[in-house]
């Protein structure tokens, strides 16, 4: 059985226990972003984006679950102690951070905005607590900043200072 489809079935087991119809959206797109990552190096045959998916979703859900268990921090609406950090949050964030280092932030558009609706919805359902969400996203996209290398070589990436902002280009020759 294929590595993805083992982590795709592990993280669908979360949303059995959705509350409404939004959270189940929410639960969904932390599974769909980062498949939607892998399922890219797939179709392009990229076959080092798939080992760097494989090291950055690894330790994005490696730190998360370690935090989970070091914490443990009482959820907002129950008296489990897992809620810090999101791990939905967390997941959905590597997916679309690794869309953007690999492929170009214009592909990693719409994948951060569902990682943001994740996190958004993961508060708005009482699930968790602002903190929780964005320690999530900071791992997350941490994860994938590390562990992923532009695709053929190209960067782009914006740049802001106190006294500019702009592009900035990379290649590698």
């Amino acid at each position: 059985m294929n590595k993805s489809v083992i982590v795709a079935l592990f993280m669908a087991a979360h949303t059995l226990y959705a509350h409404s119809h939004t959270e189940k959206i929410g639960d969904l797109l932390s599974i769909a972003i980062p498949l939607g990552a892998y399922g890219t190096t797939l179709y392009l045959h990229d076959t080092e984006g798939q080992y760097q998916w494989y090291k950055a979703y690894g330790t994005t859900l490696a730190t998360t679950y370690a935090l989970k268990h070091i914490v443990k921090e009482q959820r907002p609406d129950s008296d489990e102690e897992d809620s810090f950090p999101s791990m939905h949050t967390s997941s959905a964030f590597s997916g679309a951070t690794l869309i953007h280092k690999r492929y170009g932030f214009k592909y990693a558009i719409i994948p951060y905005l569902g990682a943001i609706y994740v996190g958004y919805n993961r508060v708005h359902e009482n699930r968790h607590y602002t903190r929780d969400v964005i320690a999530g996203a900071l791992i997350g996209a941490a994860s994938s900043w590390f562990f992923t290398t532009p695709y053929k070589n190209l960067d782009i990436t914006p740049e802001v200072g106190s006294d500019y902002k702009g592009i900035e280009f990379h290649y590698t020759w």
